[in-house]
């Protein structure tokens, strides 16, 4: 009896060490796939976003995500990393890896964060909705361009002059969405209009038969009755070229 538990308890830990020793020869294998994984993935969106914004002034920084340790990938010879269509490398998203060459074909996913800091105009304090834009509500600091999907707002120009589409607070910076061009008439406002052509210009004045919208279209009517339409430069002015 003795024998046999001696027999059997040898079988049992030498049946746990063969399984140890399967174990430990599978778990790197699989872990030099991932490893090899995010290698390729590191080097391609390193090259994309060169690709993707040159000229820009902006210092980018990935961060991978974890695959599903769940998955059990076969080795592979050839990674290819892909972008999945209709996403792009800009905030949080993903990356496409499949193999292209080994026993098992596999497709994965790979979640990642891509972050674009460069200069942008924050705001300084609060501007009530619908207020026109001043130099002095923002500043000019480094911001991380992919936190939110609305363009950065550049330049200066870009902004100053034109209302807040919402109230902004104290760190947010300046995107497309948050400004608009600033309604500077009503309609049936008496405004300046100046018209020129090839070597002359009058100026007039007319009664505005639409709302003026800084660099943006409106028309008039004229003494005459004459409806003329130009652009609106500034807050009592429309420039109609002949």
């Amino acid at each position: 009896m003795l024998t046999f538990l001696s027999q059997a308890l040898k079988s049992a830990l030498l049946f746990g060490l063969m399984s140890a020793s399967l174990w430990a020869q599978t778990l790197p294998a699989e872990a030099e796939v991932g490893q090899a994984a995010l290698a390729s993935a590191q080097q391609w969106v390193d090259q994309a976003l060169a690709q993707q914004s040159p000229g820009l002034p902006l210092r980018t920084e990935v961060v991978l995500g974890r695959l599903d340790p769940r998955l059990k990938l076969a080795a592979c010879q050839r990674i290819e990393p892909y972008l999945p269509p209709g996403t792009r490398l800009w905030g949080n998203t993903r990356l496409g890896l499949r193999c292209a060459q080994g026993s098992s074909r596999w497709n994965v996913f790979l979640p990642l964060t891509v972050k674009a800091f460069g200069p942008a105009w924050v705001i300084k304090g609060q501007v009530a909705a619908g207020s026109v834009m001043q130099a002095s509500d923002a500043m000019e600091v480094e911001v991380d361009w992919a936190a939110q999907a609305s363009p950065i707002v550049v330049n200066l120009d870009d902004w100053v002059g034109k209302s807040a589409t919402r109230v902004l607070g104290t760190g947010d910076a300046l995107r497309q969405d948050m400004v608009r061009a600033a309604q500077v008439f009503q309609a049936g406002a008496m405004v300046r209009v100046v018209a020129s052509g090839a070597g002359f210009e009058i100026a007039s004045r007319g009664l505005a038969v639409s709302a003026g919208v800084l660099g943006q279209q409106a028309r008039v009517r004229m003494d005459n009755g004459q409806i003329l339409q130009g652009r609106v430069s500034d807050h009592q002015t429309v420039q109609v070229m002949l």
